[in-house]
């Protein structure tokens, strides 16, 4: 199995928060990529790699970033034998490839065919949350049908479904359909899907078929990888884990508050993910 973890977004919301932040106590953090941010003992992004590590779950570890960040996470990726770093070659949001592009990219320039565990770059789990379940819940899934994917859901908030895609699911946790950011009153499920999703290597081709179809559509379909998924749920089957929640450093007040957990509750560092 092979890790993609998406690292190629520009962070515009945390970098303008940043930038109006009068008190100049986060000057430090400007221009940082949000996976290379510090977060307890270490940059957010070390924290996948341990993990990943730990549990043995895969044999290589795929960053894809942007040419504006690439030497740093090239510095960064020094301590991990297992990590390369592969460059997008844009240098501003507005160039940005999209996420799921992004990972295509990936799988083509690897030239990966193997199941890949595909993980967003700016965030981090609550302690429920296990590698090691979630892989074996995977194989699990293979057993019994090699086209099956896995993705994590946690309870939002009935304000909080405007922010998420949300997933209806059957008695049997198969996924019926992502609704993106709908109203509260579009959907009963509060069931919002985080980036980390398990993607067979059979469903890896489709990359090419989506973005075919994407082609002259606005980056924004094809920007966030949750628009495959949601495209990928009719074509194939896709079911859930459930988690607890997560942290999401997409501005600088949830970056704070993620930085501030980790150095003062998470209960078990060595264990953490694991």
């Amino acid at each position: 199995m092979k890790a993609v973890i998406l690292a190629a977004g520009y962070g515009t919301r945390l970098q303008r928060d940043i930038d109006n932040d009068t008190s100049g106590r986060f000057r430090h953090l400007s221009g940082t990529a949000k996976p290379l941010l510090s977060v307890g003992h270490c940059a957010l992004i070390s924290h996948w790699v341990h993990a990943l590590n730990a549990t043995g779950s895969v044999n290589n570890i795929y960053v894809i970033t942007n040419a504006l960040h690439h030497k740093a996470f090239d510095e960064w990726s020094v301590d991990f034998p297992n990590v390369i770093v592969l460059n997008d070659g844009t240098r501003s949001n507005e160039e940005r490839l999209g996420a799921v592009a992004c990972l295509q990219l990936t799988v083509k320039h690897f030239k990966i065919e193997d199941h890949v565990i595909v993980i967003g770059g700016d965030t981090l789990f609550k302690e429920d949350f296990s590698l090691s379940e979630v892989k074996e819940r995977f194989f699990d899934l293979q057993a019994n049908c090699e086209n099956s994917s896995l993705v994590l859901t946690y309870q939002c908030k009935d304000e909080e479904t405007m922010k998420y895609g949300i997933l209806e699911v059957d008695e049997d946790n198969l996924v019926l359909c992502m609704k993106e950011k709908p109203l509260p009153s579009e959907t009963k499920s509060r069931r919002a899907c985080p980036c980390f999703y398990l993607f067979p290597k059979k469903s890896l081709p489709l990359l090419d078929v989506f973005l075919d179809e994407k082609k002259e559509a606005p980056i924004e379909e094809k920007d966030a990888p949750g628009n495959f998924l949601s495209w990928l749920i009719s074509r194939m089957p896709v079911y859930i884990h459930q988690i607890s929640g997560r942290f999401d450093v997409g501005n600088l007040s949830a970056y704070l508050e993620c930085d501030q957990y980790f150095r003062e509750n998470l209960q078990d560092v060595k264990s953490y993910m694991i």
